[in-house]
């Protein structure tokens, strides 16, 4: 699995040895951090294009993110992919989550889905909720859920 920062640098460790790093380097400088991790798609043709990012937040001092991209074939309903979105930051969340609990760093998992039921992608709230915290993570949806509506949301489009 392929990662990079917003300028386009690759990633070459693993996603897990590089958040640990980004931890560790940035409660050295002082900063509080919180983790929010979210994936958003976007149907270009025959082509579904997916976006996950780790998002760092400093508390009051900006942050940062890793992206992940994935092209597929695979046709989905909107509530299959919204569902695909959700298990495909659920599965980075929970390499991660380890990781979150050792450096007490707060982590959230957004999905890309409107909590008002004339949006289409309400049909997938309650089970993308129920799949998140059954996992055992917090959880925000749309208006809440910038990691996956506005960061990789910017990816896909």
């Amino acid at each position: 699995m392929q990662w990079r920062r917003f300028n386009g640098e690759v990633i070459h460790l693993p996603v897990k040895e590089e958040v640990r790093q980004a931890i560790v380097r940035e409660t050295a400088k002082g900063f509080r951090l919180k983790v929010c991790i979210g994936t958003d798609s976007q149907v270009k043709g025959l082509d579904t294009e997916f976006a996950t990012v780790i998002v760092f937040l400093r508390e009051g001092h900006g942050g940062f993110m890793f992206i992940h991209n994935e092209k597929t074939k695979d046709r989905y309903s909107i509530k299959e992919r919204m569902l695909v979105e959700v298990a495909k930051s659920i599965e980075i969340a929970y390499e991660l989550c380890d990781l979150f609990t050792e450096y007490d760093v707060d982590m959230e998992v957004h999905a890309d889905i409107n909590t008002n039921p004339q949006f289409k992608s309400n049909l997938a709230l309650r089970e993308a909720m129920g799949y998140i915290l059954g996992m055992g993570f917090a959880f925000k949806a749309k208006p809440e859920a910038f990691a996956s509506s506005s960061c990789a949301n910017k990816i896909v489009n």
